[in-house]
């Protein structure tokens, strides 16, 4: 039995013409229906009054948002805004896509009103108290929808449309009845299993925003004169972009210590017995233990062995995937040189 999904496709329009668009063709070559209020008239009824029936016969919603806020009702939300606020309510499923901070976008295609630009912001975070995505371009972004359409369809099933001498079989009938069992329990598992992967992923925003706004100064020394040692500036997401890596076993504070002057200095160049103060990289492991990125390590060690040793949370190692997800993916990744 051969399923088509109409897909809700809302966005502001004239900021958005060519994206929609390829949802549009995305949505017709994946074998579903794309609707949305450029494809009809209101005709004689209430313009809103329209949308809201869409929505409902509607078996997923798509909101794409870039620097617009857009028309607005007369109680002063935008049309797109109350759109995925009626899709919400009313338990639609919806796929949320947010252009990337630092994606290249015409400033005539952005919100130039200081009240406009405040409410996209608030939109925006609106839509990532969901799961959303990030696009950077219009083939970003089809690639990304296909994906996650597929994703929501496997992991939401919703009704569909299917032709009338198959949805009145016997065979269909009893299918739908098996499903129906089934999607009870994955849907609880489902929604457990989305709670835990949204909390994660705000954890490692908080942590990444955290960590890139908070700078620390340190000496780093190349002798065991401290006199000669240079003060360096580095924000702790560097830092711990630094470190992190041999941390995900375990490693000392004397170790944290080295890794960070062999990144700053380019080579093994520092003082080996604390080329970063003792104190000062204490203060550094406390700030990833309070950010619960670091923890002590489990391991045992010689009683003679009076070091501290430290190794990645949970969290931190999330945090160190996407540090080096990124690195990867723009082609930066590079085996450092060989120092025995």
């Amino acid at each position: 039995m051969e399923k088509k999904y109409q897909v809700f496709i809302s966005s502001t329009y004239e900021d958005l013409k060519e994206e929609r668009n390829e949802i549009i063709k995305a949505v017709l070559e994946m074998g579903h229906i794309p609707v949305g209020m450029e494809m009809f008239s209101a005709a004689d009824e209430d313009q809103w009054r329209v949308i809201a029936r869409t929505i409902d016969a509607s078996d997923y919603y798509v909101v794409i948002v870039a620097h617009r806020y857009g028309s607005v009702t007369p109680e002063g939300t935008g049309y797109t805004e109350k759109e995925f606020n009626y899709a919400t309510t009313n338990g639609v499923p919806i796929i949320g896509f947010i252009i990337d901070d630092n994606a290249p976008w015409p400033s005539t295609k952005s919100e130039q009103d200081p009240k406009k630009k405040k409410k996209v912001t608030q939109f925006k975070q609106k839509i990532k108290s969901r799961i959303v995505q990030f696009w950077t371009n219009k083939d970003d972004l089809r690639s990304k929808f296909i994906i996650a359409l597929m994703k929501s369809i496997s992991n939401s099933p919703r009704e569909g449309w299917v032709k009338a001498n198959e949805a009145t079989s016997p065979l269909v009938t009893n299918e739908l009845t098996r499903l129906s069992s089934e999607n009870a329990t994955l849907r609880e598992e489902i929604s457990k299993i989305r709670k835990v992967l949204t909390e994660d992923e705000d954890h490692i925003r908080k942590s990444i925003r955290i960590l890139s706004k908070n700078t620390v100064k340190f000496n780093v020394r190349k002798t065991s004169d401290w006199k000669t040692s240079t003060i360096y500036m580095r924000s702790l997401a560097d830092i711990f972009k630094f470190v992190a890596p041999n941390l995900i076993d375990e490693n000392s504070s004397l170790g944290v210590a080295n890794n960070l002057a062999l990144k700053i200095l380019g080579g093994p160049r520092y003082y080996k017995d604390w080329p970063v103060g003792r104190n000062q990289t204490s203060e550094i492991i406390a700030d990833f233990v309070a950010l619960d990125l670091l923890e002590p390590s489990k391991k045992k060690h010689s009683v003679g062995d009076t070091e501290a040793y430290w190794s990645l949370t949970k969290l931190g190692k999330k945090l160190l995937q996407e540090f080096r997800k990124v690195r990867l993916e723009e082609g930066l990744a590079e085996l450092p040189e060989q120092n025995d």
